[in-house]
């Protein structure tokens, strides 16, 4: 799918250090990113605007998708809509986080990062969501660390693969082999709900294949051919969502259940399992595409979009909690349906602006200097320092 073509570009960043956030992959250092620094897309602080853009793109998408959810049992076409984007837009943000993931390692200050910038939030959203479910009124249950709630399983699933990242490194097939657990994982119900584990394991290729892209990967689906033929792969996409709409269970786009819980034979499941990974592959190069390599109005909310992703979940929960989609039946008119998209895609937008990110960065980016222990090596080196001083 992604030939290395004769002569690379160089008009995308080389991977670099791999921050813990996932969408919201943080500014890297000037001096890890030479090649950045001197492209007319990158910005002073050293973020690439394509990377940046597909990732406020896709967040957007990830919120008009949420939107839709209550209407797909009334409109066949909003159920197309929502089939056609959920076979892309986290499968994307995925290939996103395990590009930037190439350079992940087990050094303490990569550890630390990740436990800070995925561990952490994990804690304390898991936590907020439970408490929101008791206010709003559904039955709260017991807080359950082991037991991901709503969106996040995202979180648990990018500390496992970013953990597993040196391991995919030294793999001579990592692609194949993370699509074989994929399709192992999608006809084994053993494996249970505990950590969304299926989730875990069949989105795992999509990471993989993002710890083996190359700057000239994402080149490549950028050349006109492939912008012009993403236009009628759309089409087509949306043409077959349309046909599936009534046929088709919504379900088999979360890779959360086995194919025997989604009432399938094991081997139309690992069928299934193998052609929805390969539409998906497919649509994320289309989605890359057409995204803007240039730096644009909303290039700057693209370092937030984990908060949007987070926080837009409240809402979208709220909106079920409190039967907004059951009181106004006008919701369910074209009318409607176009509303509710702008004022997903409006909310989210709002939730990755900075003036967000600055009064929460204390629960999504802490640094928690206190909670670990002092580097001996740093230390001596600072006693050094301040000998010689």
């Amino acid at each position: 799918m992604f030939p290395a073509p004769p002569t690379p570009r160089r008009d995308l960043p080389p991977p670099r250090e791999a921050p813990g956030t996932g969408p919201a992959e943080p500014a890297p250092r000037p001096s890890d990113a030479p090649e950045a620094a001197a492209s007319p897309t990158t910005g002073s602080d050293g973020r690439h605007a394509f990377f940046d853009n597909a990732k406020y793109l896709a967040i957007v998408l990830v919120a008009m998708g949420h939107a839709w959810e209550p209407l797909t049992d009334g409109s066949r076409t909003a159920k197309a809509l929502y089939m056609t984007v959920y076979a892309f837009h986290m499968p994307a943000f995925i290939i996103i986080s395990g590009y930037f993931s190439r350079s992940f390692d087990l050094r303490r200050d990569r550890l630390q990062r990740l436990i800070t910038g995925v561990a952490v939030p994990y804690v304390l959203f898991e936590t907020a969501y439970a408490g929101f479910k008791s206010w709003a009124g559904d039955d709260p249950g017991p807080i359950s660390l082991l037991d991901p709630w709503y969106l996040t399983w995202f979180l648990v699933a990018l500390f496992v693969w970013r953990l597993t990242a040196p391991l995919w490194k030294i793999v001579r097939w990592p692609v194949p082999l993370a699509v074989a657990i994929a399709v192992l994982a999608s006809v084994s119900p053993e494996i249970g709900d505990d950590l969304d584990l299926q989730r875990v394991l069949q989105f795992l290729p999509f990471f993989v294949l993002g710890l083996s892209l190359r700057p000239e990967h994402f080149a490549l689906v950028r050349r006109r051919w492939v912008r012009i033929a993403a236009l009628p792969v759309f089409a087509v996409a949306l043409v077959m969502a349309y046909w599936a709409a009534p046929r088709m269970a919504s379900a088999w786009f979360y890779h959360r259940d086995s194919a025997q819980e989604l009432g399938t034979t094991w081997w139309i499941g690992a069928a299934m399992t193998l052609a929805l990974l390969g539409c998906s592959i497919v649509l994320v190069a289309c989605f890359f595409s057409w995204v803007p390599t240039r730096r644009t109005w909303f290039t700057v909310l693209g370092a937030g979009t984990l908060y949007g992703y987070l926080l837009h979940g409240f809402l979208a929960k709220g909106s079920r909690f409190w039967g907004w989609f059951d009181d106004y039946a006008w919701l369910h008119t074209p009318l409607g349906e176009v509303t509710v998209t702008l004022v997903a895609a409006l909310i989210v937008t709002g939730l990755c602006t900075p003036p967000v990110r600055r009064a929460l960065r204390f629960a999504m980016e802490p640094t928690m200097a206190w909670a670990f222990r002092q580097d001996p090596a740093d230390a001596a080196a600072r006693s050094r320092t301040r000998s010689a001083a």
